[in-house]
């Protein structure tokens, strides 16, 4: 099937592919921990989702933290309901390439999460993510109500640090959770599954200089 392209900017809702009523089927068990990447997850557990470039290298910096649960790729912050691969790579749902990371709060913090997320990208380049072009690479933090001060918070910690060693604005947009919808099957745990898969995800070199609250 072929579809319109739009790289550069967000569609309009009355744009965007239609989709499907049904959900991708996956197997909800994660390549990597043998854990459940669908709910129930274990009693105390909380969930926040980042967009930071291909969602292949984004979920691969999360996986193995102490602390957290289980990760799972997918797409939000768009239109189009359960969405495949393609309809996202043509830019005409909406949504972003992202990573659920699931986790136990008492033994990683939401601060901790979000300095891996800001070392791990460059979060100044709009709807792209370095040689990777297109609204689903746009960098994006995706949390609790509770927690959205600390994610802008932690915003303007680190930009300020980037504009220090000559870098522009962050370009990250901060949403409360939206509906979170799982990629296909081959793309959950990819690069452990192909260790010598592609992988263009790069930080800026700059550290997160502080504990944030």
């Amino acid at each position: 099937m072929l579809f319109s392209q739009k790289k550069d900017s967000i569609p309009l809702e009355s744009e965007a592919l239609k989709g499907r009523k049904s959900e991708l089927e996956i197997s909800g068990i994660h390549y990597v921990n043998d854990s459940n990447m669908k709910e129930p997850y274990p009693d105390g557990s909380e969930k926040i989702v980042f967009g930071l470039g291909c969602f292949w290298g984004a979920e691969r910096k999360f996986w193995s933290l102490k602390g957290v649960y289980t990760t799972a790729v997918g797409y939000c912050a768009g239109y189009t309901p359960n969405p495949t691969y393609e309809e996202v790579c043509s830019g005409m749902t909406g949504h972003n390439e992202v990573v659920l990371v699931v986790f136990d709060p008492s033994i990683i913090s939401y601060s901790d999460l979000l300095k891996v997320f800001w070392e791990s990208h460059d979060p100044t380049q709009g709807m792209r993510q370095g040689n990777d072009f297109g609204t689903q690479y746009r960098s994006g933090i995706y949390i609790n109500l509770k927690y959205k001060s600390l994610a802008h918070n932690s915003l303007k910690v680190f930009e300020n640090e980037l504009r220090k060693s000559g870098y522009n604005s962050i370009t990250t947009e901060i949403m409360n959770f939206p509906v979170f919808y799982f990629a296909e099957e081959y793309h959950q745990q990819y690069l452990a599954k192909n260790p010598q898969g592609y992988c263009g995800l790069g930080g800026t070199n700059i550290k997160f200089p502080e504990t944030i609250s």
